[in-house]
């Protein structure tokens, strides 16, 4: 007989293979859920930490926001008061070209240049006697002013049409 049929054997394995079973069953150590540095590193970022780093991003995009608004309302006021510099100018250069014409008529309408280039460049002479016409209506007048001014009426009209054949030649 052999000890293999054995029940007292059968049950020797039986215990070992069950040890075996329970060995592999239960870890050799045991994990333990708890807190530490480890579980922190674990964790990630905390939620407080992230509210923070949102707050100084918005303040960020802010501050940059608010200094590109500065920097365009700092250039439409520079090109603003270029431009008034410009117009500025403009008007005084008008005004200045404005008096130089005043100037430039009051000397080409003074009466001495106006005689001498009368008389150098057309031949034009001054007058020495005056011609006067009396144009009083005929009930006013009495009949010796009547005579003098049919007299100088007649004179001014040959004198006319002198003038207008002197004229037309």
């Amino acid at each position: 007989m052999s000890y293999r049929e054995s029940t007292a054997l059968d049950a020797m394995y039986a215990e070992r293979e069950e040890a075996r079973r329970s060995q592999q069953a239960r870890p050799s150590f045991e994990v333990v859920q708890g807190g530490g540095l480890d579980r922190r590193v674990r964790q990630g970022v905390s939620e407080d930490f992230l509210a923070w780093v949102k707050l100084a991003v918005a303040v960020a995009v802010l501050v940059v926001s608010l200094g590109i608004v500065r920097v365009s309302l700092t250039t439409a006021t520079v090109s603003m008061l270029q431009g008034n510099s410009a117009l500025e100018s403009s008007i005084e250069d008008a005004q200045t070209e404005n008096q130089n014409l005043k100037v430039e008529r009051s000397v080409l309408s003074s009466g001495s240049r106006i005689s001498r280039i009368a008389t150098q460049n057309y031949g034009m002479v001054l007058t020495s006697s005056k011609e006067v016409v009396d144009v009083t209506p005929e009930g006013q007048a009495s009949e010796g002013a009547d005579a003098e001014a049919t007299a100088d009426g007649d004179a001014a009209q040959s004198a006319g049409d002198t003038s207008a054949t002197a004229d037309e030649a």
